[in-house]
């Protein structure tokens, strides 16, 4: 037994001199001892959270914003997606993926040390008597690689390149996932104002047919009046009914969008806080520079160029993999070597340099650098098509912007216009001054009119906060009206 408490005691000591030279850096971050990361790995992010651009405070997902019967805001439809949307949670796992891989490239820097322990009974008969021998060998061995040119270093630098991409794909996920939430919930809203709108026409209708009927009783009117009194209010019932069937369309899009049908039976009725109406002055920068700024730190575009240099680093360890490795192994006996019949008090030491040469491996080496050189052109058109679709979705919401930015004013005279004709002809109907088919027409006009004003405020703020969000910028910031 002292024999096996002393190779203990030296196996602890070696194993305190070869993570000598980590304790300095996981003494100075016990979180990343305390969560398993002693190469520091993982990025601070994993632990604090992410901070969507211009915010300064994370999103807290412990409490689900949203509670059902509550009028809606679009920063709690934000939260909520932010919380539950799969493509992020799977791109914050990438992330841990990432962190893992890091990790392990880091560990190619450091020796390997195992030990072990080996028991050999044996009992011999002999002539006059028998014997028994119980012999336990204990075992350790250090294996240290001291030169690969540069395999080690290139698959780091590989590792912290994927990382960085599952960081910017991870925001990238966000902001794509910001789109589709501010694009769901604007819809809401103006489908929401298109059914008021059509309800309110389907009143209007009816009321001009009850009036109709009135002065064809008091002989007045006329039966054809009646009629198109008649066919329009069908015709606005029908309308009112496509409004409300496009209105529950939005609703269950923006919960898909909020995460909010995977455990419902049905889709929730959404209703939403009302929003002041805006006039705003314009854009802050004009399409060349969303289209630079985008080209520079858009997320999605930093993802690929990311993996880009992983690919060109994994090329780098493609090559040094046909190249000779020097590797230190150190081995130390007690009690002979495993199941090997040895005396009880033996000692071994052994340390010696390994030098491994590639001489032929069947062109396999050929074949994986030409692979890593493919890989890499890959990511080259990857890379291509990313910057063409983020510029061209910034361009096409650009344009979106700016035509609902200009229909704006527009849609408030028009809308003012048609009021007054409405108001107008109502006064000279009832005077009997006008026919039906003045009436008829006024009111298609204020509806009509109704309908661009809505379409155009919420085109408006939603093409502006999208603008944002495929630029790789928006954050909660923006939905305060911070932005313009």
């Amino acid at each position: 037994m002292s024999d096996e408490a002393a190779i203990r005691k030296a196996l602890a000591i070696l194993l305190i001199c070869l993570l000598a030279p980590v304790a300095p850096v996981a003494a100075a971050d016990t979180e990343s001892l305390r969560i398993g990361d002693p190469l520091l790995a993982r990025p601070p992010d994993l632990i604090t959270g992410r901070l969507l651009p211009g915010d300064d405070q994370r999103v807290e997902c412990a409490a689900s914003p949203y509670v059902a019967g509550k009028a809606l805001s679009l920063a709690d439809a934000i939260d909520q997606a932010l919380c539950q949307q799969p493509q992020i949670q799977a791109a914050w796992a990438a992330i841990k993926l990432q962190a893992a891989q890091l990790g392990e490239a880091r560990a190619g820097y450091l020796p390997t040390v195992t030990s072990g322990a080996s028991k050999l009974n044996s009992a011999t008969q002999y002539e006059g008597g028998s014997g028994r021998r119980s012999l336990t060998t204990l075992y350790a061995t250090l294996t240290w690689r001291l030169l690969d040119f540069g395999g080690r270093s290139a698959n780091q630098r590989a590792a912290d390149a994927m990382l960085q991409s599952a960081l910017a794909s991870h925001d990238a996920a966000v902001q794509k996932a910001l789109a589709s939430v501010v694009a769901s919930y604007y819809e809401v809203q103006s489908s929401s104002a298109s059914q008021q709108a059509r309800e309110k026409s389907q009143q209007l209708a009816r009321q001009l047919l009850e009036t109709a009927i009135r002065r064809e009783q008091r002989g007045v009117g006329s039966l054809p009046e009646t009629l198109q009194a008649r066919t329009f209010l069908a015709k606005a019932e029908l309308e009112q009914a496509r409004a409300s069937g496009q209105h529950k369309k939005a609703q269950a899009m923006l919960a898909a969008a909020m995460g909010l049908l995977r455990e419902a039976q049905d889709v929730p009725v959404l209703t939403l806080v009302p929003e002041q109406e805006e006039y705003p002055d314009g854009l802050e920068q004009n399409l060349p520079a969303w289209l630079q700024a985008a080209r520079q730190y858009h997320p999605a575009i930093l993802a690929a160029r990311a993996q880009l240099e992983a690919a060109r680093e994994k090329l780098q360890v493609a090559r040094s993999e046909g190249m000779p490795t020097l590797d230190l192994s150190a081995r130390q006996y007690a009690n002979g070597r495993p199941n090997q019949a040895g005396n009880r008090g033996d000692r071994e030491r052994m340390v010696g340099l390994n030098l491994t040469v590639p001489i032929f491996e069947g062109f396999a080496r050929d074949y994986k650098v030409g692979g890593a050189q493919a890989q890499i052109e890959a990511r080259e058109a990857e890379l291509q098509e990313v910057q063409t679709q983020v510029l061209g979705d910034i361009a096409s919401t650009y344009a979106e912007a700016m035509t609902a930015l200009n229909s704006l004013s527009s849609s408030r005279r028009l809308l003012d216009a048609a009021q007054g004709a409405v108001d107008s002809v109502r006064r000279k109907y009832d005077a009997g001054a006008a026919d039906i088919v003045e009436m008829l027409n006024a009111q298609t006009a204020l509806s009509e009119a109704d309908q661009e004003r809505v379409k155009a405020m919420s085109d408006w703020r939603s093409a502006r906060l999208r603008l944002l969000a495929n630029a790789g910028r928006m954050g909660r910031w923006a939905v305060a009206g911070n932005a313009r």
